[in-house]
């Protein structure tokens, strides 16, 4: 399964380089964004290089998740698409 990366885990002053919040197509409630929760997900680079992560907890009401990934992930990977591994 696929989803968007849309911006960072991030507060006013602060954000979290390591973390991630997914947009899942077709997940638009937190009844269905719990159902991904403790699934893993993998980035790849241009280059193949993969990173690996795990979606924590769902981010609001609105079906978006959150994601830690092992490293922080670059700037360019926002807006970029995720598998979700069953």
């Amino acid at each position: 399964m696929k989803a968007i990366l849309l911006s960072y885990r991030r507060g006013r002053h602060t954000q979290t380089t390591n973390q991630f919040l997914l947009e899942v197509d077709g997940c638009d409630t937190k009844a269905m964004a719990s159902g991904f929760i403790g699934k893993k997900v993998v980035w790849k680079s241009h280059a193949g290089k993969e990173i690996f992560g795990k979606i924590t907890q769902a981010h609001g009401t609105s079906g978006v998740l959150r994601a830690r990934f092992s490293r922080g992930l670059p700037g360019d990977a926002m807006g970029s698409k995720v598998n979700i591994l069953e």
